[in-house]
């Protein structure tokens, strides 16, 4: 976790989009384009975690024919967290949206989520929803609380209410929620150092909850925007799929030891852990279900 997230020049109502990109593919492109398109983003970042060095070539071309696209690499594969700190300490806008790399946002999302962001008490999120090629809403861009009992019930279906919240019928403005989706994530840079940015523990996944679940427990907002919008392709980093669920787990595990209520229930995670690897590995074996 890092210790301090430095202010650059701050702009009163600059939007800085952070995107960290790992083998992304061709998606990365279109994610970029539809950000260019939006006049009102000052700034776009790319934190290049590794991607080939043909693509590199064509990031770079980018930088040169537009002033307010920036590159950051030769670091390596540091994880999505340390990833998203590393590109808001070198910001300049007051406002980071984390945008992943293979999501095509919607012109004027980024700035709705600003707007919303501004009425809200800090440390304050805002998320948008973001809905697949067919135009559904996907998985992850509202959530329920989400502890180590919601989860086995909502894997098990033993609630009527779970985690998930896509197929609940679609508010008609901003929501309070537990959770919104890092794929499409803003929040001020006040609020950003006020919770300490992403923690870095968690490499790959999991961390959208985490920060979420921080900002609440500090006093502040976490809202759902459904017209603020990104198509967002999934699952397009060239990685082989049993280590991405071993990165979920291994995030999961890390998120409910982190936020647990009891001391005692420590001995539970760990006797869930064994299931919830099972659960993972299916889904990574037979499921072509691509969000948790």
């Amino acid at each position: 976790m890092i210790n301090k997230v430095e202010l650059n020049d701050i702009n009163a109502s600059s939007i800085s989009v952070i995107m960290v990109s790992y083998m992304t593919g061709p998606a990365l492109f279109e994610a970029i384009k539809h950000v260019i398109l939006d006049t009102k983003i000052s700034e776009l970042i790319i934190i290049d975690n590794g991607n080939p060095e043909q693509v590199r070539e064509k990031l770079f071309l980018l930088v040169k024919s537009y002033g307010h696209i920036k590159v950051k690499t030769g670091h390596g594969n540091i994880g999505f967290s340390k990833g998203c700190n590393y590109g808001a300490k070198v910001a300049s806008g007051n406002y980071l949206l984390f945008l992943n790399p293979d999501a095509l946002i919607t012109k004027n999302s980024a700035t709705k989520l600003m707007n919303l962001g501004k009425n809200l008490k800090r440390p304050w999120i805002t998320g948008g929803k973001l809905i697949n090629s067919r135009g559904e809403e996907q998985r992850g861009s509202r959530r329920g609380e989400v502890t180590l009992f919601s989860s086995l019930l909502t894997v098990l279906h033993l609630g009527k209410k779970t985690i998930h919240q896509e197929n609940n019928p679609l508010p008609n403005g901003a929501i309070p929620c537990s959770a919104v989706s890092g794929a499409l994530l803003m929040i001020d840079k006040s609020s950003f150092q006020i919770i300490n940015g992403f923690d870095e523990d968690f490499f790959l996944h999991v961390e959208d909850l985490d920060i979420c679940k921080r900002a609440i427990k500090k006093g502040g907002d976490v809202y759902f925007l459904p017209n603020a919008t990104a198509m967002h392709y999934g699952a397009t980093s060239d990685i082989v799929k049993i280590k991405v669920e071993l990165q979920k787990l291994n995030g999961f595990k890390k998120y409910f030891i982190k936020h647990r209520k009891y001391k005692l229930e420590i001995i539970l995670i760990y006797i869930s852990l064994p299931f919830m690897a099972l659960y993972f590995l299916y889904k990574a074996t037979f499921s072509s279900d691509k969000k948790i």
